[in-house]
């Protein structure tokens, strides 16, 4: 049993019991026109009902099965397989737009992308047909990567030990988003040599065990818990070595940034949505400013004018990211990435996300400001926006992100190759 931040104890969730269907195949999207489409369709089905799944912390495994279906999950598929491979921005794009409706939703399918992409660049030519192709069917995959008990994040406790053809994988897992959604997780381990693999585990494995125990104050839905892993036998085929993903130029850190900026932006978005239906059908005018309507009150007009700058900004610099982003893949896939085009693919990454940081805090806490007292009631929920975005801008604290925007500015020094930046 495992103990929940709620309080009391939660039960292991054995595979058969999460409710996630077989892949069943899915909808293949052609390019970048499609699946952005796609995106703004299902966004809009996922506004309705977002207040109340966050209220109830309904998890989404209707909503999830519906990304699936779409053809979302394929999108980084290659095209040799016969996916669409739809550039990095697009990715990005697709996720903001779905943040815009329910950042929880968004949020899921994060890892999977990160995953699909260390298969095209650290896997095998068999490992890649094998595990994209399952992808393109609709499996989705999940993340086991963060521990809440290790000293720093970058202290992997989780053991990866040879035996025979296999390996035998012990450790336990928190802030695994997806993995209660997925049919194959990927879990971060280290070898007695110290070495970082990614061991993708069918759900169904017996010593996987995936708990229910997530109980953020934001990001509620997204079902982040733990995951356990008790002496799970790994082929290791199923195993792939992390670490030469580091030693020379990349866009994996970038390209893992980039999709939670994208989230932190839609959150910005969506919370200024919110306030400007608000103001427009239920806020009342201050009485000294002598109009009928909240929405003529010259001070409610300025602070929403500041607010509409601030995420007009953070989506520009998305925008930005994502293209020097796509122009890195580009010459990595040509084998032509050098140190500074990395470099600049990360920073611009970086400074995206530092103002996304802001401005989806500051967007959420500032809706109350401009609608007013009603806006306050319970029953509204309205406070999910800020709570969502406080919860999903803790992921990597942008001041060690200023300190890489500033060296490299001031000094041209690259920032560090890891997959946070």
């Amino acid at each position: 049993m495992a103990t929940s931040t709620h309080g009391g104890s939660v039960p292991a969730i054995s595979p058969r019991d999460q409710g996630v269907r077989a892949p069943t195949g899915a909808a293949i999207l052609a390019n970048s026109d499609e699946a952005i489409m796609a995106a703004r369709e299902l966004a809009a089905q996922f506004l309705h009902g977002a207040a109340a799944r966050d209220a109830e912390r309904a998890l989404l495994s209707r909503e999830v099965e519906q990304l699936s279906r779409s053809g979302i999950y394929s999108l980084t598929v290659p095209a040799e397989l016969g996916g669409p491979d739809v550039p990095q921005s697009t990715v990005a794009e697709v996720l903001r737009t779905i943040a815009t409706a329910d950042p929880s939703i968004a949020q899921i399918p994060q890892s999977h992308f990160v995953y699909v992409k260390l298969l095209r660049w650290a896997g095998t030519a068999e490992q890649r047909k094998d595990l994209l192709s399952q992808v393109l069917a609709g499996a989705r995959f999940g993340n086991a990567q963060s521990e809440a008990g290790s000293p720093t994040l970058d202290k992997i406790q989780a053991t990866l030990i040879p035996d025979g053809d296999d390996y035998l994988l012990t450790g336990e897992k928190f802030y695994c988003t997806g993995a209660l959604f997925a049919h194959i997780v990927p879990v971060l381990a280290k070898t007695p040599d110290g070495g970082a693999y990614v061991a993708y585990v069918p759900r169904d494995t017996e010593g996987l065990d995936i708990v229910d125990d997530w109980a953020g104050m934001g990001q509620r839905t997204t079902a982040s818990g733990t995951v356990r892993l008790t002496s799970l036998r790994v082929p290791r085929s199923a195993v792939v070595h992390r670490d030469p993903l580091f030693e020379g130029p990349q866009t994996f850190g970038a390209f893992a940034q980039i999709l939670h900026t994208a989230i932190d932006v839609g959150i910005a978005r969506g919370a200024l949505n919110e306030a400007v239906s608000f103001v427009q059908t239920r806020s009342r005018p201050w009485f000294e400013a002598g109009v009928s309507r909240a929405a003529d009150d010259p001070l409610l007009v300025q602070r929403i004018g500041e607010l509409a700058v601030g995420v007009r900004a953070a989506e520009a610099l998305l925008t930005e990211a994502g293209r020097v982003l796509d122009i890195a893949e580009a010459a990595w896939q040509a084998g032509r990435l050098d140190e500074r085009l990395a470099a600049e693919s990360s920073i611009a990454v970086a400074t995206a996300k530092t103002v996304a940081d802001r401005v989806s805090v500051e967007t959420a806490s500032a809706l109350f400001e401009v609608c007013g007292t009603r806006s306050a009631a319970e029953s509204l929920n309205l406070d999910r926006h800020w709570r969502n975005a406080r919860t999903h801008t803790l992921h990597d604290p942008v001041r060690w992100k200023l300190q890489h925007i500033g060296r490299w500015t001031l000094n041209g020094t690259p920032p560090p190759r890891h997959g946070l930046l």
